[in-house]
């Protein structure tokens, strides 16, 4: 038995070991982790926005106020984290050039201004804004009325209304929805209290 007890101490601390380490390196067992990979996991930026657009008073992602309207400084800007595309439009009988940042085929962002960026209009349905509102928000979550708060803006859809965001100066909500009354006329806010935001905007 004097022989026997130190060999089954010996296999009884291989085991042991052997299980220790086992445990260890399992992803499957969610109380062992490796704490230089969950430390590392925290500070990754990705991991605290998970990579959605941001619109602060400040802007959009990197883009402000500050921001040249050219291919580089937009790209640069945005991290070169979209495709980005020139167009033109008339706009009150002018012909203005704008940007649209593109995630494959879909437009995520239109960029507008003369020689910096003066007005940023948000379609990505993952973005939010400083006040934590997405597309897809209906107006009564923010609204109880129109009076005061929004107004019809020439350019848009004329089904379209602009909506300041509450206490900004330069966030803005874009409500669409079903209207039967006469263009160009600001629906009623029973009628608005269940139109959604399409896009948000920031303006300079």
């Amino acid at each position: 038995m004097k022989v026997v007890r130190p060999a089954l101490l010996a296999t009884a601390l291989v085991l042991a070991g052997c299980a220790s380490s086992a445990s260890s390196g399992s992803a499957d067992e969610s109380h062992w982790y490796n704490p230089l990979s969950y430390h590392w996991s925290a500070l990754n930026p990705l991991s605290w926005f998970g990579g959605s657009l941001m619109v602060s008073e400040q802007g959009v992602a990197g883009l402000s106020s500050s921001t040249a309207m050219t291919q580089t400084a937009i790209d640069k800007a945005l991290n070169g984290d979209y495709k980005l595309r020139q167009g033109m439009r008339t706009q009150n009988g002018q012909v203005v050039e704008f940007w649209q940042a593109l995630d494959g085929d879909k437009v995520k962002l239109v960029i507008n201004g003369q020689s910096s960026v003066e007005r940023i209009e948000v379609l990505d349905p993952s973005a939010k804004s400083a006040d934590g509102s997405k597309i897809g928000d209906p107006f009564s979550a923010k609204f109880t009325k129109a009076f005061d708060n929004c107004k019809m803006v020439p350019g848009l859809d004329s089904r379209d209304v602009e909506c300041r965001a509450p206490n900004s100066q330069h966030i803005a909500y874009i409500y669409s929805g079903e209207w039967h009354g006469p263009e160009g006329l600001m629906p009623s806010d029973d009628t608005l209290k269940n139109w959604k935001i399409s896009k948000i905007v920031w303006q300079r």
